[in-house]
């Protein structure tokens, strides 16, 4: 793996906390570094799954496709994630596509690696269980906001889940986000069409509640504002 990524790199991602210097250095010499494009295809539908991703730089899409082709997002994903542990933990194909949606600078492992480590590092077992428990915590939320919140509720409360995960503050007192979202991928996510989308997210920056830059890069300006509408 390049020499480039540190020992504290690994240390700051979710799925390495806790390790001592010696596990993380093992790990730093079986984990194995790939840049892709925007649009590469790591997983379809059914795929054996062979490999486990973790992103250091970048956007992943999940999705599945519909009979008429139309996608259904399950998750958008960015720095520091996990992703395709699924099928190498119970061994069933994969459950959906992953695509990157920008250029991403990912680590993977193949599956007998990432599985000697969740038998022979106790640490590694017990942060995926967190992972995964955080995971189903968010999806019973957005299961809970597709039932009781309207448009304006649910892209507010997407956008501010993204903003607990990945935000980062900016010298203003706003939250950066630093992961691509077009209008038609939280459109998927919260189960609205693209329009009415466009039309929440207009509202939402003439308010100045939060901005969008060339990037698709979102900027939280007034969370209380947004929170409100979740209520």
């Amino acid at each position: 793996m390049s020499t480039e990524i540190t020992l504290q790199t690994l240390a700051d991602i979710p799925l390495f906390r806790n390790l001592s210097a010696d596990q993380l250095e093992w790990l730093r010499q079986h984990l194995h570094r790939r840049v892709f494009s925007a649009g590469s295809s790591l997983a379809m539908t059914e795929q054996p799954g062979e490999v486990v991703f973790i992103i250091l730089e970048g956007t992943i899409k999940i999705y599945k496709q519909n009979l008429d082709g139309s996608d259904v997002i399950l998750a958008i994903l960015g720095a520091g994630d996990t992703v395709g542990e699924m099928s190498l933990v119970d061994s069933v194909g994969r459950s959906a596509n992953i695509v990157t949606q920008e250029k991403s600078t990912l680590l993977w492992m193949d599956k007998s690696t990432f599985q000697e480590c969740l038998h022979t590092v106790p640490t590694i077992t017990y942060n995926l269980v967190q992972i995964l428990a955080s995971r189903l915590r968010l999806a019973n939320e957005q299961i809970q906001a597709l039932a009781t919140l309207d448009v304006y509720g649910r892209v507010a409360r997407q956008i501010l889940a993204f903003a607990r995960q990945y935000g980062q503050p900016t010298p203003d007192g706003g939250i950066f986000i630093p992961i691509r979202l077009t209008q038609s991928d939280i459109a998927d996510l919260v189960g609205a069409s693209r329009e009415r989308t466009n039309q929440v997210m207009v509202y939402y920056k003439r308010h100045k509640y939060l901005a969008v830059d060339r990037r698709y890069r979102i900027t939280i300006l007034n969370r209380d504002a947004l929170s409100a509408r979740c209520e």
